[in-house]
């Protein structure tokens, strides 16, 4: 019954693993281990990134988890290597059997060099000069209004487009109270904030 137990449970993780793979192509490996044979652990992998084939033993931490129950089921986002010199987030997860042995494992790779090159480029594209240059693009009073429209939100652990209509009602109170209602433009900036109409933001501001 265990060796029954232990091949549904790897046939579905292979299932889990193949779901991943797909979400996450091609950016991602997703390997497969059957721990109960470490000479050739590997059961299936998928964005093969590695160059490993199915067959193949299993690594250092498969090793590690065979050889003690207490090592932890669960390391996240470390640092590795591909054997071509590529950087790797990698995340292993351990799965025991009824007794509390490792039987198998589920390993993620991502391959972090595409990432790197989009932040390298967003970095420069969002360099600002350091020039001592000031000067404003819209009305005055107009950040303050959306800063105190993400702000309530923030309270209410939403973003200004999911707020209810009650909390809407609640909002412009608040903005009429602290005087943002006069700030030029008020009712065009909170309709963009809110993703509704110029009339419903009347509207609430009436009731």
């Amino acid at each position: 019954m265990p060796d029954q137990q232990n091949a549904l449970l790897l046939a579905q993780l292979t299932t889990i693993a193949e779901g991943l793979s797909a979400t996450f192509a091609p950016f991602c490996e997703v390997v497969v281990h059957d721990l109960q044979n470490p000479e050739h652990s590997i059961l299936a992998i998928y964005n093969n990134l590695s160059g490993r084939e199915v067959g193949e033993p299993t690594t250092e931490l498969g090793l590690a988890r065979i050889a003690s129950p207490e090592f932890p089921s669960l390391l996240t986002n470390y640092a590795n290597q591909l054997a071509d010199g590529r950087p790797v987030k990698s995340t292993s997860i351990g799965l025991k059997d009824a007794e509390g042995n490792y039987v198998a494992a589920l390993c993620l790779n991502v391959d972090m060099t595409l990432f790197r090159g989009m932040q390298s480029a967003l970095a420069q594209f969002t360099q600002i000069a350091t020039r001592d240059i000031t000067e404003q693009l819209e009305p005055a009073g107009t950040e303050a209004l959306r800063q105190r429209i993400e702000q309530f939100a923030a309270r209410l652990a939403t973003t200004p487009r999911a707020l209810k209509a009650a909390d809407r009602k609640t909002l412009m109170q608040e903005l009429r109270t602290s005087g943002l209602l006069e700030v030029k433009r008020s009712m065009e900036v909170i309709a963009q904030q809110l993703g509704v109409s110029r009339a419903s933001v009347y509207l609430y501001a009436k009731e």
